[in-house]
């Protein structure tokens, strides 16, 4: 399987910081990594997807639609 790559922004983050996976899930934990680097280093800009995130596993009916249509842009994505 060949990799894919998501930017932070295709997830709902304010960059274009690529992040490259196999799967869907290994896109989103990366964004997440990242987001909590980029909080953690005084990064505002970044504070309002990282809240997005923390939100996403306090809903979870909301969660899992963010996290379905982030799977469905993962594979519609060509294989890099």
């Amino acid at each position: 399987m060949n990799m894919k790559t998501m930017t932070c922004k295709q997830m709902g983050g304010p960059c274009d910081a690529p992040f490259q996976g196999n799967t869907a899930d290994e896109v989103i934990k990366a964004q997440d990594s990242h987001l909590k680097e980029m909080v953690a280093s005084g990064d505002e800009t970044h504070k309002s997807a990282r809240k997005s995130m923390q939100d996403r596993w306090r809903h979870p009916v909301s969660g899992m639609k963010w996290y379905m249509n982030t799977k469905k842009a993962f594979a519609a994505l060509p294989e890099a």
